[in-house]
């Protein structure tokens, strides 16, 4: 399974990742729901260039012009509700994509909230035979949400490729995807891996709570 982690390399996605991580830059919730955005769109076009294309005639008002378009039939996957900035910037790359959307949320189990679970309570998407499955999660924790929303998918049936694309990852939750996820099928794409999960089990340093920054705090 090959993971991609852009926080190794040098590009603009670095920036973004900066200003979302930054404590005064999180008060102001466009600036923090735009960065997002604009990771999804960098991520997505990295993305474009492993699908399968085909040749395609173009007819021009002078003449045929012949382009190189893909021929993959992708659809988009979403988490409410952090993931909605995130999953707008893959829209809007893969302006042909089908979506789908799962409701999965934690709730701590024990008094010392050190006892994670999740659950999932909704699903809605298209038929997933065969097509290109990007799942747009933007904190890859522990794993567990990311591989139920999975599991929740795969009534609609068995995708060919699977794009798991996260804007911050633990090195725990790759490796939960690692086991968990079809090895010959499935990249992890991510802006940034962190090394730690807290006792609450969020990313450190991470960035926060990715939802309420979007959104504002819940009750």
């Amino acid at each position: 399974m090959k993971v991609i982690n852009f926080s190794s390399e040098n590009t603009i996605i670095n920036q973004y990742l900066a200003e979302i991580r930054d404590v005064d830059y999180q008060q102001n919730r466009l600036l923090f729901r735009n960065n997002m955005q604009r990771i999804g769109e960098m991520m997505a076009y990295e993305i474009s260039k492993t699908l399968d294309y085909t040749c395609r005639e173009v007819q021009t008002p002078l003449a045929t012009a012949l382009v190189h378009v893909p021929q993959d039939e992708i659809v988009v996957s979403t988490i409410f509700r952090a993931g909605l900035p995130f999953h707008q910037g893959f829209l809007n790359v893969f302006d042909h994509a089908d979506c789908a959307f799962v409701s999965a949320y934690r709730s701590y189990e024990n008094e010392e909230q050190t006892q994670v679970g999740i659950h999932v309570e909704y699903l809605a998407s298209p038929a997933l035979e065969g097509k290109t499955l990007i799942i747009a999660d933007p904190m890859l924790a522990t794993g567990y949400s990311m591989q139920l929303s999975y599991e929740a998918m795969l009534q609609k049936g068995k995708p060919k490729k699977v794009h798991v694309a996260c804007v911050i990852a633990s090195e725990e939750g790759i490796d939960f995807v690692r086991k968990t996820f079809p090895e010959d099928s499935t990249t992890i794409w991510c802006a940034a891996i962190d090394s730690t999960l807290n006792g609450h089990k969020y990313i450190v340093p991470g960035l926060g709570d990715a939802g309420d920054l979007c959104y504002g705090e819940k009750l």
